[in-house]
């Protein structure tokens, strides 16, 4: 079953996230984590690179420098790139960059690093966030769900990015 929350909970989510749902709950059965305990995120990103795609996405197709969504961080002279991060997937004209995550998520705070990674980027205004909901017997969505929670309600740290849409699958 893919859970889903868009923050903040103030601000409906937008239309395109509403698409990148979507394409999660097309491939739900394929990737539901509480059947498929092992499966790695490169797979769950095969799985929706076609639907991504299709929405304007750039998606990693390997490891590879070559096959990695670099996103622009900083400039140098003459426009030159001096810092980037990479992207699992990114839609340039949409403004929205999308990660997806399996056993590091919560673990390794990897959702963290996300997020600020995202607010680096140039021009993304939105993320989102996909992980398991079951790892290890632990409710890894309801974990980061509570986390994102916290952060916008307590307004102690302005983000910039219009919006964070979590996905659990």
């Amino acid at each position: 079953m893919i859970n889903w929350v868009y923050f903040p909970k103030s601000s409906p989510p937008p239309e395109f996230g509403l698409s990148v749902v979507a394409l999660f709950e097309e491939v739900d059965d394929a990737i539901d984590s509480s059947k498929s305990a092992s499966q790695p995120s490169n797979a769950v990103m095969a799985r929706l690179r076609p639907g991504l795609e299709r929405l304007g996405f750039r998606v990693e197709r390997g490891k590879s420098s070559e096959e990695k969504i670099v996103v622009p961080v900083l400039f140098g002279r003459k426009g030159k790139i001096l810092k980037c991060f990479n992207a699992d997937a990114h839609a340039v004209s949409a403004g929205w960059v999308l990660e997806v995550e399996a056993g590091r998520a919560v673990d390794n705070n990897q959702f963290l690093k996300d997020i600020f990674q995202a607010c680096m980027m140039h021009d993304v205004l939105h993320l989102a966030v996909a992980v398991r909901n079951t790892y290890r017997g632990s409710d890894d969505f309801a974990k980061v769900e509570s986390f994102l929670e916290t952060l916008f309600v307590s307004g102690r740290l302005q983000l910039p990015l219009k919006g964070i849409l979590l996905i659990g699958y």
